[in-house]
This record gives structure tokens, C-alpha cells and sequence, in this order.
């Protein structure tokens, strides 16, 4: 197609957008000053719904067709390039890794649907072809109305820029793409930009994507359908994204796998253009399809016959022309959805109002992730540069690390940890102790009704010696106590191990999340932590035996409890005796209280004294075994709570500043001054993140700007 032909079709196609809207065809109200000015000096409109004129709008088409000058063309450009311009810098600036997604026109389609040449007859340029996937990486085409004759053409990838021109850009996209992709046949996801300012061309960027195929050709990896299905939606997913969507006539559009992906994401269409190719190949029913529109195409169909064989852009667009002027089917499609002028005045329009409703979104996201990131850079530490800055930050550390575990073992408070519920120390701590008692009391030996009174009694005879009748044995006493002891002996040691196995865990969370700025230090503070739990444990355990080996040596209490409980225990006396002894019904079990259900049968062999002897040891027992219980778990307590205070005021610090003064830490505490490498590169991508949206806040901010001074 010549330059000028170009040119006088992209006015007449400019002239056609005009008309005074009150809503956009988007579904919204545009939202700059810019389109509210552009759509008002407007004379005619193009609407972007699916479905058919009436007369009176196909007769104002036509009328825009033959328009060759229109003032509007010179406001369009002036206001609206400006705004595409911003996003294009946008897009190379790579603010969409910033998680800002921008206005995007996404080319799809199956694979052979025409994809190729509907873009080099937008662009007319020729693009890569040949059998296979053509297109191996996002390809984003930058079309620019040029007013010189001489087209500017250039591609942008891995950080550079190459100029070309229309006789070799095809070759040169190939080169581009292997340097991407490699030279198989596989994909990438790394974006390819085509520059091209060439008089005629619509002002439009559009991202053409890998043609959809499911069985891999030689060459290809066995997911290639996966791997281009993944990238679609990727770039179609965002509610930004006006998909356009090629459609070859020749194949039913609802078995269409572009069309399936297409409505994954946007079910009703809103934001889906399709373009239906090869129409002269399969002309019969087409206007049925295009106007039924049984797949849901919100923005509408454009059918186009693109360029064939060694035809010029001109020649093609004329046979084009005469196509759907004379074909006896193709002749009965309206007008307005026809033609690649159609199509390249619809995305015209559809991109513009797209921009201009996301544009105070796109500002209002730039700045709060500006914001974000410069208070993320604030919360790094500061880099250390001398002896006296570290020892400063070392003691913040150890003060703010105290402070936390002082909150979260001592008193009981976890506003810092308010949803990490481990890290609630006096609350696990007490849990902890729970369990510990529940297990005391539910070890073997603490039924006290199962084989009731025949250890006292073989225990009793066993200790018998010369001496006034009627007293107690302690040496039978302390027999008892000590197997009792004895049996439980293990559970306190375990619970020592497992409290402080909890403690452990959270100091060293504490000082990895104090010090995690500062690998050095975390190295030695977790070697200091976990030596010194080491100690503690080990100092516990020993407490802890030392304590279960007094209770087996000693019977003492001052508590009162225990007499008190034995008293009630022994008003059981008389009625057991005469269960036993006396009842001439000679029951085989009797209730005693507090006690339960006992075998009573084999008691009366025994005489009257040694079952008293042996009932009264035996509740003597049942009263004091509560008081040992009692003590383990209260001593254990406050054993506990000394050892941690102790701990987190006193022994952490210092046997932290120990290991890192020490001969096995070269280089002491200068090693501080080594940024680790995590730090190192968060900031670095910190820096760089707001260098960028600093840069694009500028971009967006002079565009603001300029649309307040068109509104004035």
C-alpha cells in the first residue's frame, strides 16, 4: 500500500471516530478531560458493539469514508499520541514488574488463523512466516503515524536497540527472536518490541503472541501447548487487556481455543474484539456467525481479506474493497465490519479509551508502590562504616531482642506476635506445665483402688521388727514412696527437655528476626543460643533429679492439707473393718470413699490389726502422694520462671558478646559490617524498583498535566 494511500485511508478512518458519546463503547465514561474534548469536536462515531447499524448509521459511514481532511485527525493527534507515547514508556520501563498493569491490545489466535497477516496489514510491513510457530515471544508491535515518507523502523530486546527496514525487518525479527529463544523451536517469555513510525499507520501497540497449537511439531517440547497457553493468560488475564481475538472463517468459532481462553477471562466479552479472517475461502453463512455471535465478542466482529501471495498493501486493500462491495455473501455484511481500516479505527478507539479510563488508576498505583518501596528501603539498616556504628547496632540488637523474649516469656504480652501464636510464650508455657501435671496423675501406680492394700500389707510384713504395737514402720512408708517416686521419675526429665526445646525455639526465632540484617551476627547469635540453652537444660535436668531423688529420701510436708485429707480418708476405717470382718453377708467388694470400688474377699484371712496398719499406710500414702505431685509440678514453676528471667536479663547477652569476642570469631564484631547478601540485594532492588516508578511518575505526571491545560 503507498504512503499516501495509507495516509488518506488513516484520516478518513480518524474522521470516523468522531460523534458525541455519553458512554464509552467500554462500558464507561471516559475519564480525561482529553476524550471528553476529542469526542466533543467529533462529527460521526464508530460504535464498537457486535451487533448491525441501522440505515442511518451505515449512510454516515459512508459518508466518513470519502472524507479525505478532517481538523479532528490534527486534535487526535496532539492530545491522544501523547497518552500512547506515556504508556509505551511505561511498558519500557518495565512498570509491570511492579505488579501495574497497563492498557494493553493482546493479539491471540489458533494456530494459521491469519494472525501474521492481519498485523502486516495494520502495520504494512512484512512479518516472519513459514510453517510452525512463527512467533516464539511476545512480540510488541509500537505502530506510529509518521508524517516523513521515509519509515523508521527498529527492534528493542535484552537491552538494545537495532535499527532496520522493511526489506529485512522480517529476517531481523527472526535473528532477534533465536537471540531470545534460542534457535529451536521453543518459546520465551521475554518480549521482543517493534518500532515502527511509518506514514499511514495507525497509532496503535499491540502484543502479538505465540499462535495456540497442541500437538508439538520435531523440535519442540512435549508442553509447548502448556508453555503458550500459560504465557495467553498471562497476558490476557488483567482486566486491562482488550484482547483481539483472530479468527479464521473457515473453522466453527465456538471449538476456537482462543476463543475458550478469551472467555476464561472475560466471559462476557467487554473486552473482546474478534477478527475473522480468510473470509473469501468460506463466504457461506459468515454474515450468520458474525451478527448471531454465539461466543460472546462484546467489542464486536470486523471480517478482512488480507494481502495474498506477492499482491502490494494497495492492490490488496482494493481487491479487499471490491470483495465486500460484489461478492454476492460478503457484499451483505455492513460496512462498518469490514475492512482492515475498520479494524485499525476500532482498536484506535478502543485503545484510547481504554488509556483514558485507566490512566488515574495507573497513577494512583505508581504512587502507592513508589511509597511501599521507599518505606521498605527506610526499614533496612543502615550501612555500617565504622567500629563504634557497629557496636551501637549490636546493642540496639541485644536490647530489642531482650525486650521481645522479656514480653513473650516473662510477661506474658504478644502485641509483636500477635497472630504467631507459638511465639505466646506464658500461655504455651503454662499449657506446657498442664500436661506435664496431667501426666503425674495419670501414670501407672495412681489407681489407687486397683490391687488395694496388698503391696502395704507384704510391704508391712516385710518390716516388721521388735517395737510398741500400733505404730507405723516409716521404713514401709518410704518403701512405698520411693517405688511411687521412682515410677514417675522419667516424665519431670522429659518435660525439662521439651520446655526448654520450646524455649530455645522461640529465643532463637527472636534473635534471627532482630539480627536479620546482619548474617555475621545471626551466625554467631544462633551458635550462642544454642550452646546456652545447652547449659540451661542441662543445669534443669539436674535440678530436676535432684529434686525427684529428695522425694524418694524424705517424707515431710508442712502443708496441712495432708492431714486433713488423711483424717477423711481414715473415717473409711470402721466401715471397711466391718465389710470385711463383721458382715455376715460377706460381701466380695465394698465402696470406700474417695477411693472406689474394692476387692474385699481376700482381706479376711488377714487379722483385724494388720488390715488397720495396712489401710492406714495406705491412705497416708494417698494423701501425701498428692502433696508430692503438688510440689513437682509448683517447684518445676518456679524453677522455671527464675531460669528464664535469668536467661533473657542476664546469660544471653553476655554469652553472646562472649562467642562474638571470642578466638573462635575472627574478626569480632567488624564482621557486622558486612552487609549480608540478602540485605545487599534487597536493596539493591529496592533502588532500582523506585528509580523506575520514580521515572514513571514523572512520564505519567507531565501527561497529567498537559490533560488539566486541554481541560483549561
Amino acid at each position: 500500500m503507498g504512503n499516501n494511500k495509507n495516509k488518506s485511508d488513516t484520516r478518513s478512518s480518524s474522521s470516523e471516530m468522531g460523534g458525541k458519546h455519553t458512554q464509552t463503547d467500554l462500558g464507561v465514561k471516559p475519564s480525561s478531560t482529553v476524550f471528553a474534548k476529542f469526542e466533543e469536536g467529533s462529527s460521526s462515531s464508530v460504535s464498537l458493539a457486535p451487533r448491525a447499524r441501522n440505515e442511518a448509521d451505515q449512510q454516515q459511514h459512508a459518508v466518513s469514508l470519502n472524507v479525505k481532511e478532517a481538523p479532528i485527525v490534527s486534535s487526535y493527534n496532539d492530545k491522544i499520541r501523547p497518552l500512547l507515547d506515556a504508556v509505551d514508556k511505561l511498558r519500557n520501563l518495565m512498570v509491570m514488574e511492579e505488579g501495574i498493569q497497563l492498557p494493553t491490545i493482546v493479539v491471540v489466535g489458533d494456530q494459521s488463523s491469519g494472525k501474521s497477516s492481519v498485523l502486516e496489514s495494520l502495520a504494512s510491513i512484512s512479518l516472519p512466516r513459514g510453517q510452525g510457530i512463527c512467533t516464539r515471544v511476545p512480540l510488541i508491535m509500537r505502530l506510529q503515524h509518521h508524517s516523513s515518507s521515509e519509515p523508521e523502523l527498529s527492534l528493542e530486546y535484552n537491552g538494545k536497540v537495532e535499527r532496520t527496514d522493511e526489506g529485512r525487518v522480517s529476517e531481523d525479527i527472526v535473528k532477534a527472536t533465536d537471540d531470545i529463544a534460542g534457535g529451536g523451536k521453543g518459546i520465551s517469555n521475554t518480549p521482543l518490541t517493534l518500532l515502527v513510525k511509518k506514514n499511514g499507520v495507525p497509532d496503535l501497540t499491540m502484543v502479538d503472541l505465540p499462535g495456540i497449537t497442541r500437538v508439538p511439531v520435531h523440535g519442540q517440547p512435549e508442553n509447548i501447548y502448556d508453555q503458550i497457553k500459560d504465557m495467553i493468560m498471562e497476558y490476557i488475564n488483567p482486566d486491562q487487556s482488550i484482547i483481539l481475538n483472530v479468527l479464521s472463517a473457515t473453522v466453527d468459532f465456538t471449538t476456537c481455543e482462543s476463543i475458550r481462553m478469551s472467555q476464561s477471562v472475560d466471559k462476557t466479552g467487554e473486552r473482546t474484539l474478534a477478527v475473522v479472517t480468510k473470509v473469501d475461502k468460506a463466504p457461506e453463512g459468515l454474515v450468520e456467525k458474525v451478527t448471531g455471535d454465539d461466543v460472546n465478542i462484546g467489542l464486536g466482529y470486523v471480517c478482512v481479506r488480507n494481502r495474498i501471495g506477492e499482491e502490494t498493501y494497495e492492490e490488496a486493500r482494493a481487491f479487499s474493497d471490491q470483495l465486500f462491495q460484489t461478492h454476492p455473501l460478503l457484499s451483505k455484511i455492513d460496512k462498518s465490519m469490514v475492512g482492515v481500516h475498520v479494524l485499525a479505527q476500532k482498536l484506535v478507539q478502543i485503545q484510547a479509551t481504554s488509556i483514558a479510563r485507566s490512566l488515574p488508576e495507573i497513577v494512583k498505583k505508581i504512587d502507592d508502590k513508589l511509597n511501599i518501596c521507599l518505606s521498605e528501603l527506610n526499614k533496612l539498616p543502615k550501612g555500617l562504616s565504622s567500629f563504634a556504628e557497629a557496636i551501637t547496632a549490636f546493642m540496639q540488637i541485644i536490647g530489642s531482642s531482650k525486650e521481645s523474649l522479656s514480653k513473650i516469656l516473662v510477661r506474658g504480652e504478644f502485641d509483636e506476635y500477635p497472630e504467631e501464636k507459638h511465639k505466646h510464650g506464658t500461655a504455651r508455657l503454662v499449657e506446657l506445665l498442664n500436661q506435664y501435671s496431667e501426666e503425674l496423675h495419670e501414670c501407672d501406680g495412681t489407681d489407687v483402688a486397683s490391687n488395694f492394700l496388698m503391696q502395704e500389707i507384704r510391704i508391712l510384713g516385710e518390716a516388721k521388727r521388735m517395737s510398741l504395737p500400733n505404730f507405723l514402720p516409716r521404713s514401709a512408708f518410704l518403701v512405698i514412696l520411693q517405688g511411687k517416686v521412682k515410677g514417675i521419675s522419667s516424665i519431670p526429665i522429659r518435660f525439662v527437655e521439651k520446655i526448654w526445646d520450646y524455649i530455645e525455639d522461640v529465643m532463637i526465632s527472636v534473635l534471627m528476626k532482630h539480627s536479620e540484617n546482619y548474617s555475621q551476627l545471626q551466625l554467631c547469635a544462633k551458635r550462642a543460643g544454642h550452646n546456652l540453652i545447652a547449659k540451661m537444660k542441662e543445669r534443669s535436668v539436674k535440678w530436676m533429679m535432684e529434686i525427684v531423688e529428695m522425694e524418694k529420701k524424705t517424707d515431710y510436708t508442712c502443708n496441712p492439707e495432708y492431714v486433713t485429707e488423711w483424717q477423711k480418708l481414715m473415717n473409711n476405717l470402721g466401715g471397711f473393718l466391718h465389710g470385711v470382718l463383721e458382715d455376715e453377708h460377706k460381701p466380695p467388694s465394698f465402696v470406700v470413699d474417695d477411693i472406689g470400688m474394692v476387692e474385699v474377699e481376700v482381706f479376711r484371712q488377714y487379722p483385724r490389726d494388720l488390715l488397720s496398719e495396712a489401710f492406714d499406710l495406705k491412705m497416708r500414702m494417698i494423701a501425701y502422694w498428692k502433696v508430692v505431685l503438688r510440689r513437682l509440678v509448683d517447684s518445676m514453676a518456679l524453677h522455671l520462671q527464675l531460669s528464664i528471667a535469668n536467661l533473657v536479663n542476664k546469660h544471653m547477652e553476655m554469652k553472646i558478646v562472649t562467642e562474638l569476642m571470642g578466638p573462635n570469631n575472627a574478626g569480632g564484631i567488624e564482621k557486622m559490617l558486612e552487609e549480608s547478601p540478602s540485605v545487599a540485594l534487597k536493596r539493591e532492588k529496592l533502588k532500582k524498583s523506585i528509580n523506575k516508578l520514580k521515572e514513571s511518575k514523572e512520564v505519567v505526571g507531565k501527561i497529567m498535566d498537559g490533560i488539566i491545560t486541554y481541560g483549561d
